[in-house]
């Protein structure tokens, strides 16, 4: 059976009564996902019956714009409320998820491989039936790999974006010539002391560290070395930034010339009109956003929801709205005229230019290397 005579046979025992209006699904931390999708979410609705969507993002400009473009349209469409809050990162979203497994957390909005491998480690995985997700055919296999590098059996996500952090950088001061000469040098460069800038992520300090002496990101053997220059770049820099919204100020501001920054932010500041160029380095730090399907989670319906994410008119608006490149591959599908042009997009569909994080190497090293992160920012 399809799914539009599905969603009929579904809307008809709705309308008959024959649903019992008691469950919801919750969506988790699914900054980007919401944008563009009220009609297959309101298709879903009537599969699952649901009373709210429970939404946990990042807040700031991004909580206002699904508000604005997607929660407001989508409770005026189908009646369902979508409550959102918000939480300052990842381990948050995981203490969340694991103190309820009744059901009130569905799908998780996990950024990076390493936050897939965490989710597995506790447990929380399921074995999606791919079958009922034929859009999964539109997207990159470079994207589904890395996940399957840790459960090489199944898959409990799909990918729905993916972007980097590169070199953001004001081209009143620094032309495209010099920072692909100096590349990721160009964080610990004397001669522009108090104008860079640093994202205050143990990860990323530690990423551009081994970039800047010459190492793999994925193998660090000289970590003095990178030690050293993320002390390096602590004492040149202006301030470490801690949000894409400052991260936008500081470059539009001219508080700073030169930082690491998101490509998405930095591709929403050149749509303001600001002359800020981008660059990724050779090994730039490449990341992908996912949908994970927690464990005890009603599965035929999470995966019926992700196909419709998954699907191009719905994933092209995503990622229209969050400048990111959509996780389906260009040379399969048109993508448009805005997304070819946003920063880190691969129109080849291999993402051979991006190296993505080890989970195993970082997750095994993050007790210890964000401890010491913390004490160089102190000084030490």
């Amino acid at each position: 059976m399809d799914n539009t005579k599905r969603y009929e046979r579904l809307l008809e025992r709705y309308r008959n009564g024959d649903l019992d209006r008691r469950s919801f699904l919750g969506l988790i931390g699914a900054a980007g996902v919401a944008y563009g999708v009220q009609t297959p979410f309101a298709r879903m609705a009537f599969a699952q019956d649901v009373t709210q969507v429970r939404f946990d993002g990042w807040g700031g400009v991004v909580s206002e714009a699904f508000r604005r473009h997607a929660f407001d349209p989508y409770t005026a469409a189908t009646g369902i409320n979508v409550v959102d809050g918000t939480f300052s990162g990842g381990d948050e979203y995981l203490a969340q998820v694991r103190s309820s497994q009744e059901g009130e957390y569905n799908i998780a909005h996990l950024s990076g491989v390493f936050d897939y491998a965490r989710y597995v480690n506790f447990g929380l995985d399921v074995a999606l039936n791919i079958e009922n997700i034929p859009n999964m055919e539109l997207v990159m296999d470079a994207l589904t790999n890395a996940f399957r590098g840790i459960t090489p059996d199944h898959l409990s996500a799909v990918p729905y974006n993916y972007g980097t952090t590169g070199l953001a950088y004001n081209r009143a001061y620094i032309s495209d010539e010099e920072i692909r000469e100096k590349g990721a040098s160009i964080l610990i460069d004397p001669e522009y002391q108090g104008k860079i800038g640093g994202w205050s992520d143990w990860r990323t300090r530690l990423w551009y560290a081994a970039l800047q002496t010459g190492q793999s990101p994925n193998d660090i053997q000289d970590m003095e070395a990178a030690w050293d220059a993320i002390r390096a770049h602590r004492d040149l820099a202006l301030k470490y930034w801690g949000s894409g919204a400052e991260l936008m100020s500081l470059l539009a501001e001219e508080e700073i010339y030169v930082t690491e920054g998101w490509s998405g932010r930095i591709a929403a500041l050149q749509e303001q009109g600001h002359d800020i160029g981008y660059y990724d380095a050779p090994n730039s730090f490449g990341w992908q956003e996912c949908l994970f399907v927690i464990k005890g989670s009603p599965v035929e319906a999470c995966e019926e929801l992700l196909n419709f994410m998954l699907a191009p008119e719905t994933s092209i608006a995503v990622a229209e709205g969050q400048n990111y490149p959509p996780a389906l591959d260009g040379s399969k599908v048109d993508l448009g005229s805005k997304i070819p042009t946003l920063p880190a997009y691969d129109p080849s569909g291999t993402l051979e230019a991006l190296t993505f994080a080890d989970p195993v190497y970082w997750n095994g090293n993050e007790a210890e290397w964000s401890e010491t992160f913390a004490r160089v920012q102190r000084g030490f």
